[in-house]
């Protein structure tokens, strides 16, 4: 066609072709609604990267399987099974359609590969397929304009012939960056400058050490916001703001006395570094020499330097065992493909991910809910399908599920000498780049390139299901249940019975039920010895714990924190105890087997504990209120408040809230902030660690996030509680963000809104209203029907005739389907390793290694996964 010709066949569609600017994302290396990619194998005799897709053409000889389409007006990505989808609900006519074949590399004279060369038909800024060796194997680009919906195909480059605009946009976005290029894994931080005293800063001799917790402000006994002086090693309170928050300024007022400039901020120490702040350049400031500076005082934990391989130097030799068993190294394993047998890639200490949504996508209800409903989600999706949630579970779900993406290679002498080298270049397996990209915005640790907790990724999941339902049966009821904690005084010996929601059963390790505590004293006098000499390490013992001896400790009374009697209207000694109020479909264990130790260093306890295959719990089943058990007094506590630095008193005559500081605790392990986690129990009105994990990650963003706790005075309360979550209309209509909180409950969305509406938006009175107007709950179910899903499809549905948060109670009997092991000696370091059990046999999901397990080390695990046996 001539180049007039050319241009009047695209004058049409040029209003909707546009030019990337800075800051567009290209999405050209993946499909938004699939894992098809513009790279093609069919050089390789059909081994298997993605699907074979049919010519779209109208000439049936065309070669044009597979490849990527990309929108030139959104810059999406579509294989050829979607990209029809997209043009119907968008207009959008021309795509940019891109290929890349892999070629293998004709054999000299010797038998190997010739020498590589130059390929001038690589123009596409496509990252390089890092399993396949180079040396072996060339690239060949393609690149089409195609027209949508004749399938009009314009090959390029074509420069001389295409409209000026067109090909500005055509070269801007073949030269376009990858999204998912690595980036620094801090980049999101502010930049600091190195304080001028950091280098002759002067530490005084003065013998102080210290301790990884307990810390007081030695001026006023402040347990918060607390600062450590680097030159003489006193902790002293931060400074008092305008609000009354923050601390009494000992810490500054220390300064002014001594002239002694560099404090770090107790609580912000990581492997990373730690927040420092400059009195005298009145401003933060980074110290490159922190860890020498807090090693002065007896805080190592900076030591924990990561090589490359997750591992320090001297953890190698004690760790090597672990590292076999679990990976089940030294055993010839089958490799296993098919539907449900499908590898994932690590993105750079991303297994943590990998192992959770393997364990996800076996269950049942989760297929169901993304899978199963995969036409309707993909065909709802918003116009970016790459921000959706529901979207991007689908995608993953399906990738993993179909068995598309996990094909056995073909017998041919390629494939078997690429398949030699440990397979190293198996071609199978998916890359969840758009998956870990969106799940992870927004949250300062899952969206760098560091090893993150497992089980804290778990709970991000579930917190992001909770958010954005889909269907009317939202896939993480299988996970809930209740817990019920009695609390006891142990001087009236009264009793109160709260009941909070939780995902995860929490075993504690019982270090002193070890059976073979003599081979670890053993063990250790040689160890000390051989560290003495310099000789070798001896072989390590590990201790062995009885399950037992675990679910013991479980269920013992553990001593509550500063406990105040409202029997007494003071201080006293108080135990708590935990049941299970009701059993979830789904029971997920965590060994807590990460702790600190006296230096500072985070340690993993190396023990192996014989978990059951069939478990039964029926015996932790709660009971409520016992026959002569009597409650405590519903009476707040005085309340102490901040800005007062003599401590004055204030009993609050209203219901206040006690602050729940196991949940505190519970999200402060997770590593946020205290203060925020402190505000989140707060504002939730104790209602457990889950309820208060929402409201963090609704308030992360503000900048007052990490400010200390202001409770609020008398008559304030109930407009500050409200406030806390977003301004009230004049109408009186609640706060969006306390609705959703007890949407996620399992409450109707309508019941929700009159509850709080007659409590003046006060969110535990407002779930007492419910409780007490149980048949409101029956009335408000026709509303469902009101619901138009067509116009929605991520729209709120409440399980009906729900009592009181959604729970699928049942038995307390499971059996073990899957658990999640850990590597390494903390969960900032190491890797992570997926069991699951398949059609009857273990099989081994090791990023994207998956195979036929052998010896499955059910004695290692971190995160165990049980379902319930039906009775």
């Amino acid at each position: 066609m001539a180049a007039g010709d050319l241009g009047e066949l695209l004058v049409p569609y040029m209003p909707t072709i546009r030019v990337p600017k800075s800051g567009d994302r290209v999405y050209k290396t993946e499909c938004a609604f699939s894992y098809d990619s513009p790279i093609s194998l069919r050089g390789l005799n059909g081994s298997g990267f993605g699907n074979e897709m049919q010519a779209i053409s109208s000439n049936p000889d065309r070669d044009s399987e597979g490849g990527l389409y990309v929108c030139m007006n959104t810059f999406l990505g579509f294989g050829r099974e979607h990209i029809e989808r997209h043009y119907r609900k968008t207009g959008q006519c021309v795509y940019l359609h891109l290929k890349r074949r892999v070629i293998e590399k004709v054999p000299g004279a010797s038998g190997g590969a010739l020498p590589k060369r130059r390929n001038a038909k690589l123009f596409l800024d496509l990252e390089a397929n890092s399993d396949l060796n180079s040396d072996d194997f060339e690239y060949e680009d393609e690149a089409k304009l195609v027209l949508f919906p004749d399938h009009y195909e314009i090959p390029l480059p074509n420069i001389e012939e295409l409209p000026a605009l067109v090909t500005i946009a055509c070269d801007a976005l073949l030269s376009a960056k990858s999204p998912y290029r690595k980036q620094d894994p801090d980049s999101w931080e502010e930049e600091l400058q190195a304080s001028k005293h950091a280098k002759t800063l002067v530490q005084l001799d003065n013998g102080v050490r210290i301790p990884p917790s307990g810390w007081k402000c030695s001026k006023c006994d402040l347990q918060e916001n607390l600062w450590l002086n680097l030159t003489d090693g006193s902790v002293l309170c931060g400074k008092w703001f305008f609000d009354g928050s923050g601390g009494n300024g000992h810490a500054a007022e220390h300064y002014k006395e001594t002239g002694y400039p560099l404090v770090v901020k107790l609580g912000t120490i990581t492997p990373d570094g730690a927040d420092v702040y400059s009195f005298d350049e009145e401003e933060p400031v980074l110290d490159p020499h922190i860890a020498k500076h807090l090693a002065h005082f007896g805080i190592d934990m900076l030591q924990m330097q990561v090589t490359e391989n997750g591992l320090r130097d001297n953890d190698i030799k004690p760790r090597v065992s672990e590292w076999e068993v679990i990976q089940e190294a030294g055993v010839k394993l089958k490799p296993m493909y098919g539907p449900g047998y499908t590898g994932m890639k690590n993105l750079g200490n991303s297994c943590y991910l990998n192992a959770v949504m393997q364990a996800i996508f076996s269950i049942p209800e989760f297929q169901r809910a993304y899978v199963g409903n995969l036409p309707r989600i993909f065909d709802y999706s918003p116009l970016d399908p790459t921000q959706d949630f529901s979207t991007q579970m689908a995608k993953l779900g399906h990738g993993l599920l179909s068995g598309q993406y996990s094909k056995p290679p073909m017998k041919s002498e390629l494939i078997e000498q690429v398949m030699k080298e440990e397979h190293k270049a198996q071609h199978n397996g998916i890359s969840p780049q758009m998956f870990k990209a969106f799940i992870s915005k927004g949250h300062p640790e899952f969206s760098s390139n560091r090893q993150q907790d497992a089980l804290e990724f778990f709970l991000h999941l579930i917190n992001l299901v909770e958010r954005n339902p889909v269907g009317s049966e939202n896939p993480s009821d299988v996970f809930r249940f209740l817990v019920e904690e009695c609390t006891r005084c142990c001087q009236s010996r009264k009793v109160r019975y709260t009941e909070r929601v939780d995902y995860i059963m929490q075993l504690p390790v019982a270090m002193e039920a070890a059976t073979n505590k003599d081979e670890l004293i053993a063990y250790e006098l040689k160890r000390r010895e051989a560290e003495a000499t310099r000789r070798p390490l001896p072989e390590l013992v590990r201790a062995k714990i009885p399950f037992s001896a675990c679910l013991q400790a479980f269920s013992e009374p553990s001593n509550v924190e500063d406990f105040w009697s409202s029997a007494l209207q003071a201080k006293s000694a108080g135990v708590k105890t935990s049941r299970f109020a009701s059993f979830p479909e789904y029971l997920v264990v965590q060994i807590k087997k990460f702790t600190f130790g006296l230096d500072w260093i985070p340690k993993k306890l190396d023990v192996s504990i014989d978990m059951p295959d069939f478990l039964d719990i029926n015996h932790l089943r709660a009971r409520g209120l016992q026959p002569g058990e009597e409650e405590l007094p519903d009476i707040a506590p005085p309340i102490i408040i901040p800005d007062d630095p003599k401590g004055r008193m204030m009993n609050n005559v209203m219901e206040s809230l006690d602050i729940d500081e196991c949940s505190v605790m519970q999200l402060a392990e997770m590593g946020f902030p205290l203060e925020a986690c402190r505000k989140a129990v707060y504002y939730t009105g104790n209602l457990g660690a889950e309820v208060a994990f929402n409201w963090i990650i609704a308030h992360m963003e503000e900048p007052d996030f990490a400010e200390p706790l202001v409770i609020p005075a008398y008559g304030e309360i109930a407009s500050n509680g409200a406030a806390a979550f977003g301004a009230v209309g004049l109408d009186n209509q609640p706060p969006e963000e306390m609705v959703s909180i007890i949407i996620s409950m399992g409450f109707q969305r309508n019941l929700a809104i009159q509850a709080l509406k007659a409590t003046n938006n006060n969110l535990e009175r407002g779930l007492e209203w419910i409780f007490s107007h149980p048949e409101l709950e029956e009335e408000s179910e026709p509303a469902l029907d009101m619901m138009d899903m067509d116009n929605n499809a991520n729209a709120n549905i409440a399980e009906t005739g729900s009592e009181g948060p959604r729970v699928k109670d049942g038995s307390g009997r499971y059996e073990l389907f899957g658990f999640i092991s850990h590597m390494g000696t903390s969960t900032m370091s190491g890797h992570y390793v997926c069991h699951l059990k398949k059609e009857g046999r273990w099989v081994i999901y090791n990023d994207l290694r998956v195979c036929a397990s052998e010896r499955p080390p059910k004695d290692l695990g971190y995160i165990y996964f049980y379902h319930r046996i039906p009775s």
